[in-house]
């Protein structure tokens, strides 16, 4: 078959990558294949066999955006989008997300918090929501007996659509602009512009993928790839838009141990693409670019974490 649509999925150690693959293979619509990228390790519980999934597997891992352009170098879709390993869809998202689509567009669907699991006390049943492994219960005196119970919802609240970031630069929810006459009138259309991105789900044709380099592997393996993307998309005449018709959901693992990164993410590698990032954008050194990045701040003003001085900074 020839797919309209690759879903890129690079995975190392991921808990929830085979429920992740079923998920979109029962909720895609449209001629969309998943290409997944095992990076130094494979998939457990493995992945069902199916003609529309290709895997890619390396003993060593090689690093998250590495392994996200080895996959996108299997496709041969007009679209490409990457998403975490840890995901679940609305249905029809593909089909949806295509039919509102520009080639010099980023785009991306409301994105929601997934519930994968409560953690459950096996002597009384009391249920607390997903995180590390529980070593007591506050309900009785269990300290040893916990299983989890599935649900893998996309929760209704919060409906993230807008993202910015600051001048370190840090990820923002940009709750700001959806307060803006501009927000509020796009919305009538279904289609709204983010200034960046939050990473963990994106789509946009392969040339574009490949004219932009959107997953520069100078950033290093992992972070700051919503803001690159992003950037990318905007300072090279095009746009990033999130389509209010669909959504996807994201699992969120801030707690650590056991409930944290499969990537082995020290600080001052984060730092390091952070470091980057500013230094490729701020100094405005990216070559693809058409605008400054003070073009892009001043489209979004207000922005957290941006005044006049910062912006003016910019131009100089």
């Amino acid at each position: 078959m020839k797919y309209d649509l690759s879903i890129l999925i690079p995975a190392r150690n991921e808990m929830w990558l085979s429920k992740t693959v079923e998920d979109i293979l029962e909720h895609i619509e449209g001629k969309t294949e998943v290409i997944v990228g095992l990076d130094g390790a494979w998939a457990s519980p493995v992945i069902k066999d199916d003609p529309r999934v290709t895997i890619l597997h390396y003993t060593e891992s090689i690093g998250q955006r590495a392994m996200t352009n080895k996959l996108a170098r299997l496709s041969e879709a007009k679209y490409i989008a990457k998403t975490d390993a840890h995901c679940s869809f609305d249905k029809g998202f593909d089909v949806k997300l295509m039919s509102n689509m520009k080639d010099d567009w980023t785009i991306v669907p409301i994105m929601r918090n997934l519930w994968v699991f409560n953690w459950m006390c096996k002597k009384c049943g009391n249920e607390v929501y997903q995180g590390q492994t529980p070593t007591s219960c506050s309900k009785c005196d269990n300290t040893t007996d916990f299983e989890r119970k599935m649900y893998w919802k996309g929760k209704h609240n919060p409906q993230s659509t807008s993202y910015c970031f600051d001048t370190e630069p840090h990820f923002q929810y940009f709750r700001e602009y959806k307060k803006t006459p501009e927000y509020k009138e796009s919305l009538k259309t279904g289609m709204t512009e983010t200034m960046s991105l939050q990473g963990s789900f994106f789509m946009m044709t392969r040339n574009k993928y490949w004219e932009l380099n959107a997953c520069d592997e100078e950033f290093g393996s992992w972070g700051s790839q919503g803001l690159e993307v992003a950037i990318k998309t905007w300072l090279s005449g095009g746009k990033v838009m999130v389509n209010h018709s669909t959504w996807y959901a994201h699992l969120f693992r801030t707690q650590g141990g056991d409930f944290g990164f499969p990537y082995n993410q020290p600080g001052r590698k984060v730092q390091k693409a952070k470091k980057h990032a500013k230094d490729l954008f701020f100094n405005n050194k990216w070559n693809g670019a058409v605008h400054p990045l003070s073009w892009l701040v001043e489209k979004f003003a207000p922005v957290p974490g941006w005044n006049q001085d910062n912006i003016n900074k910019l131009k100089l």
